[in-house]
């Protein structure tokens, strides 16, 4: 039986309460990307998000991680998805491998708060974005139970503004979900890069 919890806001969650709303996150970000064709799954882990994009909508993905221990075996995979999928190991912050706006958007999900230097990191994937592409991240807010459980340093909402307007995104906005549980913050990459710079 899951305990429940009383977070900084007063809401009650049980400790599985992120496992519970992942189906439900995973579709919300299929819908804000719906545009994209090729997208960026920044922290990707074992690659979950990124399959899904692949099976479920026909995205392109690529998937980064600074590590490659959980990465899937795409070779037990359907064709359709491991023609769609790519998951790298590599630093974020040097993406020489992939060309000026190669990708429609970006997500970061549950990663912003591991990145040692998210601004710079942001930068480099501003530059493969095309122009007007979108980076959503999706990320534990300050005072929510992923505080409670695993004690790392989240941010708030107008922190990861400012994170991502200093990384040169324009059409910024951060806000909480899923009962002040999770951080829903985009930006877009500005039409000239003398927008992203000034």
């Amino acid at each position: 039986m899951r305990t429940a919890r009383t977070v900084e806001n007063g809401t009650r969650v049980s400790d599985g309460f992120y496992e519970e709303i992942r189906p439900r996150l995973y579709r919300r970000i299929a819908r804000e990307l719906q545009e994209a064709g090729r997208v960026l799954d920044l922290g990707c882990g074992g690659c979950e998000l990124a399959r899904f994009l692949v099976s479920r909508y026909g995205k392109e993905v690529t998937g980064l991680d600074v590590t490659d221990g959980s990465f899937p075996d795409l070779g037990q995979m359907d064709d359709s998805v491991r023609r769609r999928l790519r998951c790298i190991k590599a630093d974020a912050r040097r993406l020489e491998f992939l060309g000026d706006e190669a990708a429609d958007a970006a997500v970061a999900t549950w990663a912003l708060h591991e990145m040692d230097r998210p601004r710079e990191i942001l930068e480099e994937v501003r530059r493969v974005l095309r122009v007007g592409g979108e980076l959503l991240i999706v990320d534990f807010p300050r005072g929510s139970l992923a505080g409670r459980l695993w004690n790392e340093k989240y941010y708030a909402p107008e922190e990861v503004s400012e994170i991502l307007e200093r990384a040169g995104y324009e059409h910024v906005s951060a806000r909480l979900v899923e009962r002040g549980q999770v951080i829903w913050a985009k930006g877009f990459r500005p039409v000239s890069e003398e927008a992203a710079t000034s």
